[in-house]
């Protein structure tokens, strides 16, 4: 299907605003550093899921559902979002969660809760890794939602369920639309980035500026900051989507894996667990430019970035560009105590 065909409900601010971070370049002394963001997508706390949630809402009505399902960790930024889009369209939304339920409902779990969201908790056994136990809270999260549609859909009710992440060729629209944004507003400021650089969770925001940068010749060199998964995976997971996008919207280009890069010495103990280098990049970027990370992505995706620039691998001449993906609601997760620790 062509881009410009995609049935679409408008749900985001846009264009959000592409931004100098004069003062980070200054005390990083390296490349000139940019930010996109979509934080400031608007939508209950923004976010970079809006962009995408305008095509997956669509197709949900085009369904005539009237539930949304989907799932997330316990502080999703995804399943806060696809809450509030159902919200505004007037669908009930139904959120699985990965993990236990806290005592304290605090960051994005309380705006759910704000929202009227009906939430599920899923566990998984004890004495397993984060690794093993992220795995089986995922595979028992997709039952537990398959579970959910089979008991509303028996009282006549229509479900669609979202993937984690809205990890489907349908919402790859969004950063398709986002990358033609970033490249027009980088033409107006007369400035050519050579990185475009971003946390990489689900994978589909990644792979979905890889195909954009590709197919619009922008000429950025996308570079993913892992959060959550060995890079290996990622990469997987990019090429597994690549095919099935590049195919859906009919696109005449080829992407090998040896283009990917990720990198994923920044995830720490797990996915959604903080790490000193994510806090610091965190209270880094308040102090600089008074802009707020989460310590779930960005502060993770922020952290590598920094690391990067301090390990030289990139030139004085050379121009990057961080997409902010949002998620500052889950900065409230957080206490002056676990700040401090990590500093």
């Amino acid at each position: 299907m062509k881009l410009e065909q995609m049935p679409r409900v408008r749900l985001a601010a846009l264009p959000t605003p592409l931004e100098d971070m004069r003062n980070l370049t200054a005390k990083l002394n390296g490349p000139r550093l940019l930010i996109k963001r979509d934080d400031m997508t608007g939508l209950a706390f923004g976010g970079n899921k809006v962009r995408k949630l305008e095509f997956i809402m669509a197709d949900a009505l085009k369904q005539n559902a009237d539930i949304i399902i989907t799932s997330g960790g316990v502080q999703t930024n995804h399943g806060r979002l696809t809450v509030a889009a159902a919200k505004k369209l007037g669908l009930k939304p139904v959120l699985e969660l990965t993990g236990e339920e806290p005592k304290e409902y605090t960051g994005n779990l309380f705006v759910d809760y704000i929202l009227g969201a009906e939430i599920h908790f899923v566990t998984a056994d004890s004495g397993l890794s984060p690794a093993e136990a992220q795995k089986q809270q995922r595979a028992r999260g997709e039952a537990k939602a398959l579970e959910i549609k089979a008991k509303y859909e028996a009282q006549g009710h229509k479900c669609y369920i979202v993937p984690r992440g809205g990890r489907m060729p349908v919402a790859t629209a969004g950063y398709l639309n986002a990358t033609l944004e970033m490249y027009k507003q980088l033409i107006e400021m007369n400035v050519k980035a050579d990185y475009l650089v971003v946390s990489t969770g689900s994978t589909s925001t990644t792979s979905s500026l890889i195909l954009g940068s590709k197919v619009f010749n922008t000429g950025m060199k996308v570079i993913g900051i892992s959060v959550s998964r060995p890079a290996e995976e990622c990469k997987d997971r990019i090429m597994d989507e690549l095919e099935k996008d590049i195919a859906y919207y009919g696109y005449d280009v080829k992407i090998e894996r040896d283009e990917l890069t990720i990198f994923d010495n920044y995830i720490g103990p797990g996915y959604s667990i903080p790490t000193p280098e994510g806090i610091q990049a965190i209270k880094l970027l308040a102090e600089s430019e008074a802009i707020m990370l989460d310590y779930a992505y960005t502060g993770k995706g922020m952290s590598g970035l920094i690391d990067l620039v301090k390990k030289g691998y990139f030139t004085k001449d050379d121009v990057v560009l961080f997409l902010h993906t949002g998620g500052t609601a889950g900065l409230f997760a957080l206490d002056k105590e676990t700040v401090e620790q990590n500093l």
